[in-house]
């Protein structure tokens, strides 16, 4: 390791090695949430949807882990080394982590990770022939080698800061070779992490059962984590039918809002009805989601030949002509803010100020549409809007002030698969979508307008092109002085305000409600579900 610098200290969290002596943590204590969008895989090479997310979450673990302020902590590897050019890491693992049993781990069932499986991990994860969403992440890696059982190198083709936290991503975390040979394609349906629980049953489409990792890594105070005994998972499609066994006791986690009972559970202003806040606790932080409308903006497709979304000026008055302060008030209990800057959540460096984008100005709106050539809308013809169920009221809002205006909205709804597969292969104008952020740097943001990511093989939806945007990603990428880095965000998504190839809507809250009597449930900005220290406040 000589001649590398910059060395991260190696910082515990509060937990030591399983190795050392640790107390075992009362037994009977599970733990049950709802997944409504269901679980299709918990293979880490496909965690993309939160909902696969969540659970490969619990049942593996990565190089590193993402803290509260979203800053890469030690996990599997207990301390890193970055060298001076920023391209070359070295990991240093930590003793004693060990895979679930397995029988194909030969006669003891178990087996400690190396530096070799992470190795294993990451070429599987590139390898085209997998065809993994995740491979994006293995892009960058020039180079990647063990060195012995507990050293791991990664060199990139050119520096990028966020790296570490790309490997806080559950598409990095570490299986085992001889189980993914073993499994095939079905590894996902039977998966073995190193997480602090194990998949015990998957009954598809009605509930899944993990069971607490015995062997787990971590521990908290001389307690060995997790303090569960087991999660339990259930598949209630019906988010109104959800809330209810929530409310009953069935659901131990209630997340995020819906309109089926939105006005049930909240006040206006946002707050919780007190006839649930003697039994229930509220919690809030920003997330890291812009919600925003998406004009499909490459004129060589035949779709948008003529299509009046190639004016700047139709664009721009659709983002001038809705209020999102009252739409927020009024269909959003107040969770969120209102998205009156650009694509970057205000939460994260090197966003704009509120109020230096797109706010309410019907008169704008109307002046725009004129030097169009559609004064009050005429000679325009009726868009059509693209969203799924969920969103419904937020577009028939923005239906309804836009008709104010002369501009005719039809709404489209769709199967949330069907209206992602329309969105990635470029077959809808004008669309409803959000973007949730992989990691904490706005680099991912704007990695949505940038040429090179154009959809279906990236996620530039909307197929944005500009070559001074260009230029400024390219370069912020390669530089490694945050100040310079965040001013160039804050340049790019200037550029993308006054192009307006989107409308944003807001700047989600994550919103969690759960029973008083657990603790450790707290919200994060990636909306991430962590259990390892969730317990009961009346059994410790």
């Amino acid at each position: 390791m000589n001649g590398l610098k910059n060395i991260y200290t190696a910082v515990f969290f509060v937990f030591l090695m399983a190795g050392c002596t640790s107390r075992t943590p009362p037994e009977g204590l599970v733990f049950r949430y709802n997944e409504a969008a269901g679980i299709t895989s918990l293979d880490p090479a496909f965690a993309r949807m939160q909902s696969n997310i969540w659970a490969v979450n619990q049942i593996f673990d990565g190089l590193v882990a993402l803290d509260e302020a979203l800053m890469p902590q030690p996990n599997i590897a207990q301390e890193w080394w970055v060298d001076a050019e920023g391209l070359t890491y070295t990991f240093l693992l930590r003793d004693g982590v060990f895979f679930h049993p397995h029988q194909a781990f030969g006669p003891d069932s178990i087996r400690r990770v190396v530096a070799a499986d992470f190795v294993f991990t990451l070429q599987r994860l590139a390898d085209p022939v997998l065809a993994a969403p995740g491979a994006w992440i293995t892009r960058n890696i020039a180079d990647l080698k063990a060195v012995g059982l507990d050293t791991l190198v990664i060199r990139l083709h050119q520096p990028f800061p966020p790296f570490l936290s790309l490997l806080a991503m559950p598409y990095a975390f570490v299986v085992p070779q001889e189980v993914v040979q073993a499994t095939g394609a079905t590894f996902g349906q039977h998966p073995i992490g190193t997480g602090p629980f194990f998949m015990k049953r998957w009954l598809e489409n009605e509930k899944m059962v993990l069971r607490r990792n015995k062997r787990y890594h971590q521990s908290e105070n001389g307690v060995q984590l997790p303090y569960l005994e087991a999660v339990a998972i259930r598949f209630v499609p019906d988010k109104q039918a959800a809330f209810m066994e929530f409310v009953k006791g069935n659901l131990d986690l209630l997340s995020g809002l819906d309109a089926a009972y939105k006005d049930e559970l909240l006040q206006a202003d946002g707050k919780i009805q007190e006839r649930y806040a003697q039994d229930f606790l509220m919690r809030t932080v920003p997330y890291l989601n812009t919600e925003y409308l998406g004009f499909l903006m490459d004129t060589n497709l035949a779709v948008m030949q003529g299509h009046p979304f190639q004016k700047w000026e139709v664009r721009a008055a659709i983002n001038y002509g809705f209020d999102r302060v009252a739409m927020m008030r009024y269909l959003r209990n107040g969770i969120g803010t209102p998205a009156t800057a650009g694509m970057i959540p205000p939460s994260l460096p090197g966003s704009l100020p509120l109020g230096s984008g797109f706010t309410y100005q019907p008169e704008r709106a109307a002046q725009l549409l004129a030097e169009a050539g559609f004064p009050a809308g005429k000679g325009l013809p009726e868009l059509v809007l693209h969203t799924n169920a969920s969103y419904l009221d937020l577009c028939e809002f923005i239906q309804s002030q836009l008709k104010d205006l002369g501009i005719q909205l039809k709404i489209e709804v769709s199967p949330p698969s069907t209206l992602r597969q329309g969105i990635a292969t470029s077959k809808v104008p004008f669309f409803r979508a959000s973007w949730i952020a992989d990691y904490g740097d706005a680099e991912n943001y704007l990695g949505l307008f940038y040429s090179g990511n154009f959809a279906p093989d990236g996620p530039n939806y909307t197929h944005f092109e500009q070559a001074a945007f260009d230029a400024l990603f390219e370069k912020a990428q390669r530089t490694t002085d945050a100040k310079a880095r965040y001013q160039a965000y804050q340049k790019m998504d200037s550029l993308i305000v006054n192009a307006a190839p989107v409308v944003p809507l807001f700047y989600d809250q994550v919103v969690r409600f759960f029973p008083k009597d657990w603790t450790g449930l707290d919200a994060n900005a990636m909306n991430l579900l962590d259990l390892r220290r969730v317990r009961k406040a009346t059994k410790l």
